[in-house]
């Protein structure tokens, strides 16, 4: 037995097989079926379901222009916002400006600043600081640790003549190293058995030079060396009889006996000074040669003796 809107036709054999139809379903019939509740509206002709915004006052929800919902917000104004905005510890607060900022302790030794870029800086190794003579400022970002310098009061050049300033291994600052005085001497006399002094104006040398070395002591600095040198030979001058002697090239003394006896072991002793070496290395030698040489040698003229000096004056610096 079929229901409504259904039909069944033949037996249901296999020469008459069975066959159901059911009537379509219109809209008409169907839409009846639907209503609309709370915040949806219908429209039963065209079978139409949309949200239904409130009519009332002060409801801000709408159709977009897509056909959706759409809530506008209310605009809220800077002046409405920063009243509710305020500042406590650590922090400034400009409620004219809306500018919210970190605020460093103004308390004496914070070494938090504000850096170059605008960020909160604490300088490496910043540290508070009692400050002694030389220096100024107590480590914090506000006023750093520095050298107090003078201004250089000299016509030269600081960048060419000043000296320097070094940290040692334990940190301590030292100063260019302090320049040195030192001295050395030697003398020898040479005896000989009254030999005959050079005829030649030329000064001849008639024995090897006398020597000293000289070595800087100081391990930092080079050293002028200014020499001392003294001579003196003993002449036998029989009557009429001349002799001379220099020291390299130059004739200091010249002897002669003009009178009518023989003089014996006659001498006068002479002395130079002179720059050697201008800059001795740190640890460095020279050796200060002295050849004394004899000229002029006439009449029988001897010599018997050669004493020499020599002083060396090193100055470093």
């Amino acid at each position: 037995m079929a229901g409504p809107g259904i039909t069944i036709d033949g037996s249901g054999s296999t020469a008459n097989p069975a066959i159901i139809s059911a009537e379509a379903v219109t809209c008409e019939q169907v839409r009846p079926c639907f209503s609309a509740g709370d915040g949806a509206g219908y429209d039963p002709a065209t079978g139409v379901i949309t949200a239904r915004p409130s009519a009332d006052a002060g409801n801000s929800l709408e159709y977009g222009s897509d056909g959706g919902l759409l809530v506008t917000a209310a605009e809220v104004s800077c002046d409405d916002v920063r009243p509710c905005i305020s500042a406590g510890d650590g922090a400034a607060y400009d409620p004219a400006t809306g500018v919210v900022s970190a605020r460093p302790s103004t308390d004496a030794g914070n070494n938090l600043a504000i850096g170059p870029d605008g960020g909160l800086y604490v300088p490496t190794g910043a540290a508070t600081v009692t400050t002694g003579c030389g220096l100024t400022g107590d480590g914090s970002g506000a006023a750093p640790v520095e050298v107090a310098t003078g201004e250089w009061p000299y016509a030269c050049d600081v960048d060419t003549a000043g000296t320097v300033i070094a940290c040692d291994s334990t940190g301590v600052l030292r100063g260019e190293p302090r320049g040195r005085v030192s001295f050395t001497s030697y003398s020898e006399t040479r005896d000989y058995d009254d030999l005959e002094v050079p005829a030649g104006v030329t000064p001849t040398d008639v024995d090897t030079p006398f020597t000293l070395d000289v070595t800087n002591p100081d391990p930092c600095l080079p050293a002028i060396v200014l020499v001392e040198r003294e001579a003196d030979v003993d002449f036998d001058l029989p009557v009429g009889a001349g002799a001379g002697y220099a020291m390299d090239t130059d004739e200091m003394v010249y002897l002669r006996n003009t009178g009518t006896t023989a003089i014996n072991d006659t001498h006068v002793q002479t002395t130079k000074l002179y720059q050697h070496t201008l800059a001795l290395a740190p640890g460095a030698t020279a050796t200060i040669n002295f050849p004394i040489r004899l000229s002029r040698g006439t009449g029988g003229a001897t010599y018997n003796r050669i004493q020499a000096y020599i002083r060396a004056l090193l100055i470093s610096q």
